[in-house]
């Protein structure tokens, strides 16, 4: 098992010392959300820029100890998967309503920290990296893609000896470079966003699990030590949601992703990493991921790509990993290694919506794997619906949810199950 409360390249390097109180009162409010990650802080966030300023927010441990102080920091195009596995949902022009939506977020993520003066070291320059020429045919079709929303970033496809401008890394057939793309300390990026929270006058209490939720047309949250009365609900917890909804539990499924972090490294073994300083990942269905950062660490994780299980020395299982893509850093150091729970949707495509028959009790979920930027776009989005409606959020909210059938009997055989499948047909999607 994953020791979850081991270390992290986030909570070692974070710049912000923030620390809410548990609720001990009951309280009377317009908005409860439940989740401290982005999810929850951001669709608070954009409530409360809407004029929402009575708005409770409540998290289990602490802010950022789910999946937001985790992940790879991976700011990157797009929502979910495979946009062809919501066509049947939303049809054609809801696809291309839904990729032209998909660019916004690296735009949401620097205004927001421009607009707050969040400390979240953003940098620009993301490569999207193919093995072989069935994967640059792909890449290709991105790059006429991506430049169809008329970005105002450079976006070029490189082969061969050109690859070798971007990374440095024989592994590699191919690359798309996208500049608008990049990577973001994601728990500095949430911290600042919390304060930018509480600065609408929102509430955060952390240490505060719910453990009761009554409906109606008032929603009672209940905690340990209070309790919260609100008009409306959110439901924010994505993998931690630890079955306290079961109509949400029964669509998504965990599994778990990796991540190591170097030893400091030199200024010239960076460059020679990575001459843009940016961030990177392959384009198979199980991904392997990683990042220089301020500090010149390398930042590396995946996912296990066939049988679901936990590996027992995270370190050596990630820096076997590594060495594949970067043979030259054999004698580097791994000094921290870390994993979490991700929560899969069976479409591999975020869920936002209201609970059946609730219409005051909302939810956002699924990201499967890619969260820090879809994020951002999907909780600006919800917080419409939320708030006024919009078009936006009747599209996103219409992609229907399946149920995962003996998920918790059989999670694991279910996930290898979806990982192979995943993989066999990456043959035939250009992605193997």
């Amino acid at each position: 098992m994953i020791n979850i409360e081991t270390a992290t390249y986030y909570t070692a390097t974070k710049k912000y010392d923030l620390s809410f109180p548990s609720l001990e009162e009951d309280i009377d409010v317009d908005i409860v959300v439940i989740g401290g990650g982005f999810s929850g802080v951001n669709t608070a966030l954009e409530l409360a820029e809407k004029g929402f300023r009575n708005i409770a927010l409540l998290e289990a441990r602490y802010l950022g100890f789910g999946g937001t102080g985790r992940n790879g920091g991976q700011i990157m195009a797009g929502i979910g998967h495979d946009l062809d596995k919501v066509k049947k949902d939303v049809g054609e022009d809801g696809v291309r309503a839904i990729f032209e939506i998909s660019d916004l977020g690296a735009d949401i993520i620097q205004d927001r920290i421009d607009k707050y003066g969040i400390m979240a070291d953003f940098c620009h320059g993301y490569g999207y990296m193919g093995f072989n020429g069935r994967q640059g045919k792909t890449l290709r079709a991105w790059e006429k893609d991506f430049k169809s929303l008329n970005s105002k970033h450079e976006i070029r496809y490189l082969e061969g000896a050109d690859v070798k401008s971007i990374i440095g890394s024989d592994a590699y057939h191919c690359a798309l470079l996208h500049m608008g793309g990049g990577h973001v300390h994601s728990l500095n990026l949430l911290l600042g966003e919390a304060l930018a929270l509480t600065g609408h006058g929102a509430k955060i209490y952390e240490y505060s699990p719910a453990v009761e939720v009554t409906y109606g047309e008032r929603i009672k949250v209940r905690t340990a030590k209070g309790s919260v009365t609100a008009n409306k609900l959110l439901w924010a917890c994505d993998s931690f949601l630890n079955r306290m909804e079961p109509e949400l539990h029964r669509s998504t499924i965990n599994t778990f992703a990796f991540q190591c972090m170097t030893e400091p490294l030199s200024d010239a073994l960076i460059e020679r990493i990575s001459p843009i300083r940016g961030a990177y990942s392959d384009i198979r269905p199980i991904i392997d991921y990683y990042r220089v950062t301020k500090e010149n660490r390398l930042l590396f994780g995946s996912a296990t790509p066939l049988l679901d299980h936990i590996p027992n020395d995270l370190k050596a299982w990630n820096r076997d990993l590594m060495l594949k893509i970067f043979p030259y850093l054999r004698d580097v150091k791994i000094d921290l290694a870390w994993g979490g729970p991700m929560a899969c949707s069976p479409n591999l495509f975020p869920q936002i919506g209201s609970l059946p028959g609730r219409p005051n009790a909302f939810f956002v979920q699924g990201y499967s794997g890619f969260g820090v930027t879809p994020s951002h776009i999907i909780c600006k989005i919800l917080a419409e619906g939320m708030a006024e409606g919009s078009p936006r959020y009747d599209l996103i909210s219409s992609v229907r949810r399946a149920t995962v059938v003996g998920k918790d009997q059989f999670r694991p055989l279910i996930c290898t199950a979806g990982k192979t499948w995943h993989q066999v047909s990456g043959y035939w999607t250009g992605r193997r």
